[in-house]
């Protein structure tokens, strides 16, 4: 696929499906306990009444260049991270760990609210590459 067949696919499945996206603002700042900092944008998603508020960090690579619908779907989590020992496990996270357990918690926190969102079509989300 070529890059604008990526997109097209993402847009494609927003109109389809109702899908908003708002940009609410964006700051320059590290994530991830990264050296570099990078844009990170508050963005909305938005269908069927509902919606979903977060923060998405752009590539540096794409600097100030504002998320497309492709970027944002992507970057979704899409399956249920179940037990915490199994996310460790796919993930290769120590189950010791606070930060696992952190990043864990934070991936179901998301889960629970794209399930909200797409639930009823997450199998068609997860198609999107």
């Amino acid at each position: 696929m070529k890059t604008n067949d990526y997109q097209k696919q993402a847009n494609d499945f927003a109109t389809k499906h109702g899908v908003k996206l708002q940009i609410l603002g964006s700051e320059r700042k590290s994530m991830w306990d990264e050296q570099q900092s990078r844009t990170v944008f508050r963005v909305k998603l938005s269908r069927k009444g509902k919606s979903y508020t977060f923060e998405f960090g752009q590539s540096i690579a794409a600097g100030n260049e504002d998320p497309t619908m492709y970027d944002i779907l992507t970057c979704l989590t899409k399956y249920d991270p179940e037990s915490f020992d199994n996310f460790c496990s796919e993930y290769g996270y120590d189950t010791d760990s606070r930060k696992a357990e952190k990043t864990y918690k934070a991936v179901c926190k998301e889960f629970e609210a794209v399930d909200r969102l797409f639930g009823d079509v997450i199998d068609e989300l997860a198609e999107i590459q």
